[in-house]
């Protein structure tokens, strides 16, 4: 087995462990606690894996001499990212959600219905409210379902 092949692997390992994770958060955890808490740490595993992803997508896009050099801040990292993959709105809408997530710590939140069914965080971001509920949460598990997938084939291209 090449060496690529087993950094390919160690990668992926590394994104699909930070998945399911959160998939264990959003579908167990969450359906018996009902915090905002448990919806925090998925934002902050969705944040980790897709922070893995974009990291991973740009040194093989250098192995690949699409682009030039990775950049050493993280807001140049999400530029790059999004350059590389301008034509895919799933991607474009990712990465939305993940300038959100980056910034989840130092945003105004309010909790409600915590222990009940219909809990909600409500997050104020770019001047609006985001109602981030159980509804919303399988909403950026789906998008995040067809990022992953997006990351993988790019991954793997020779």
């Amino acid at each position: 087995m090449s060496l690529l092949k087993v950094i390919f692997g160690k990668v992926m390992e590394d994104i699909i462990q930070e998945k399911i994770s959160a998939d264990h958060l959003l579908y167990v955890s969450l359906k018996y606690t009902k915090t905002c808490d448990v919806i925090l740490n998925l934002i902050l595993r969705w944040r980790r894996m897709i922070e893995v992803s974009i990291d991973e997508t740009l040194v093989k896009a250098k192995s690949k001499k699409k682009i030039s050099s990775i950049p050493g801040n993280p807001a140049m990292k999400i530029e790059e990212a999004k350059k590389l993959f301008k034509k895919d709105k799933n991607f474009q809408e990712v990465i939305e959600m993940y300038e959100m997530f980056r910034k989840i710590d130092e945003l105004k939140k309010e909790r409600i219905g915590e222990f009940r069914k219909n809990v909600t965080l409500k997050v104020f971001y770019k001047g609006e409210e985001v109602n981030i509920n159980l509804e919303k949460l399988k909403e950026y598990a789906d998008k995040l379902e067809k990022f992953i997938s997006t990351i993988k084939q790019f991954l793997l291209q020779k």
